[in-house]
């Protein structure tokens, strides 16, 4: 696994990549290769490799095995080991992957933004202005994009009153290369960094407007492999809510679910299943191409094998969130006979990536599905989160019965109006039932403030017990626990200078 780092990446050319989960996106002359909008095209399409990239594979799974949702067993060969255990450092070797894939991809897409300006002074005819118009909003998106994962990830949690203070990241926002390490950047502060966030964010939003206003998509908006302005929109409430900017959440998400002449609506109990085994449905928003020639990462391979064995099964509490007649359940859970150390387990499996059979490459199931970058389902979930907040009880009671409806066979909305943290506890049990296994829970618990302990007895399967890993299997991280922000990477921190003090804190 090749480890790329921001001072390589400021050292060295633009389109390196790590192969954990961005692809490469090839190898150019970096002063003659973008001249036309052609060349634009392909430098854009390389951006949407790593926006396919991190929304499958590693970039969903570490972070969920690390919290509370999974145990390890004992036949795993330790895989995610150090994650599962607790047992992360600095220099445990996926952050290095993680932290250099993404800066790998800004990279790529400051060199773009660079090129366009070049290529749009050279370019005289209407529709290929208007084309780089909305490469430029796509390349802020991403990078934006990029930069907001990492913040999620390797930075505190956001607070306005700390915000000026606490350490964002290291921003790079020019394509410049050098091996100057005395021009490599510290860290900014992390209001500095989501101000970048959201102001790139707004001109992408701004540009895509623009392109569409004039090239407006003709039939269903869902499962669009390319950005736009829902996309956006829809990705900006998610930013909100990790801030705290529930007004901001509020109206985002709002705004798409009572859009009349947009064509996305829950999908329905009756089609649930076909949504992850074909990646098909009617609320996917933004669901950037894949094929069997044109991979990500297999986001089912912790959870499932052709061998029926199982690195990693669902703990009793995860099993116990889903009440009768949830689809979820029927979409997510697989009861199997495991193969353990030459015995036949019974046990209860995650199947939420079963493997899409158009994308194999041989005859055997790879568990590779499409990547469902953002859903109608989590706009619900975050206007009634960001509601609740507000003390718009009633509104976010109606956009959490509206999800549940579409989810529980037989729902009775007539509940009552839900409120204090009865509701929000409500929600947050909905999101992990929802979202489980998208790489959300780490996010989910550091920004309400929650720690976890897990459950280490499974009573769903007697005997059970003896399969699991032991260490780890009662892990737990109290609220605020260091290990809900990575550190940045050893490496990271020994071949740039300027990030000396700047380490994450009880790293």
């Amino acid at each position: 696994m090749k480890k790329i780092l921001l001072a390589t990446l400021l050292a060295g050319s633009v389109l390196t990549s790590c192969n954990m989960d961005l692809a490469p996106v090839g190898e150019l002359d970096n002063t003659t290769a973008v001249q036309t909008v052609q060349d634009c095209r392909l430098m854009r399409n390389g951006l949407y490799s790593g926006l396919r990239s991190m929304h499958s594979g590693g970039y969903l799974s570490y972070p969920e095995i690390q919290m509370d949702l999974f145990h390890g067993m004992i036949n795993n060969g330790n895989r995610y080991g150090e994650w599962s255990n607790g047992l992360l450092t600095p220099g445990t070797s996926q952050f290095a992957s993680f932290w250099g894939g993404m800066y790998s991809a800004i990279n790529t897409a400051n060199f773009l933004l660079e090129k366009i300006p070049e290529v749009t002074a050279n370019t005289t005819d209407t529709i290929g202005r208007c084309q780089l118009k909305q490469y430029e909003g796509e390349a802020r998106f991403a990078r934006a994009y990029f930069y907001f994962w990492l913040a999620d990830h390797f930075c505190p949690v956001y607070s306005e009153t700390t915000a000026g203070q606490n350490v964002g990241l290291p921003m790079v926002t020019k394509y410049y290369p050098t091996g100057d390490r005395s021009l490599y950047p510290g860290r900014s502060t992390l209001k500095e960094t989501f101000d970048f966030i959201q102001s790139e964010m707004n001109t992408a939003y701004n540009l895509l407007a623009e392109y569409e206003l004039l090239f407006p998509k003709e039939g269903p908006k869902q499962n669009n492999p390319y950005l736009s302005t829902t996309a956006i929109k829809a990705i900006q409430a998610r930013v909100a809510l990790v801030k705290g900017d529930y007004q901001t959440a509020y109206e985002a998400a709002t705004s798409i679910i009572n859009d009349e002449s947009e064509t996305f609506s829950l999908t329905t109990i009756k089609d649930y299943e076909t949504l992850w085994y074909d990646d098909k449905g009617t609320e996917v928003i933004f669901r950037p191409f894949m094929s069997n020639t044109e991979l990500g990462s297999a986001s089912g391979a912790p959870y499932r094998s052709n061998g029926n064995t199982s690195d990693y099964i669902p703990t009793t509490d995860i099993l116990d969130l889903y009440g009768d007649g949830d689809i979820r359940w029927y979409a997510f859970i697989d009861p199997q006979y495991l193969v353990i150390e030459g015995e036949e387990v019974p046990a209860y499996t995650f199947n939420k990536f079963p493997g899409n059979e158009a994308l194999w490459t041989t005859s055997e199931n790879n568990f590779v599905n499409m990547p469902k970058a953002i859903r109608l389902s989590e706009v619900y979930l975050i206007a009634a989160e960001a509601a609740a907040y507000l003390n718009k009880n009633q509104e976010s009671t109606y956009y959490l019965n509206e999800l549940r409806v579409n989810r529980i066979e037989g729902y009775d909305t007539e509940t009552g109006t839900m409120s204090g943290e009865l509701l929000k506890k409500a929600i947050r049990e909905e999101r992990l039932k929802e979202l489980i296994g998208e790489g959300f829970r780490m996010s989910d618990l550091r920004r309400w403030n929650l720690g976890f302990k897990r459950n280490p007895k499974h009573t769903e399967v007697d005997g059970l017990d003896k399969y699991i890993v032991k260490i780890g299997s009662d892990l737990s991280y109290p609220a605020g626990d260091h290990r809900f922000v990575w550190p940045i990477p050893t490496s990271e921190m020994e071949n740039n200078p300027q990030l000396a003090g700047q380490q994450n804190s009880g790293y």
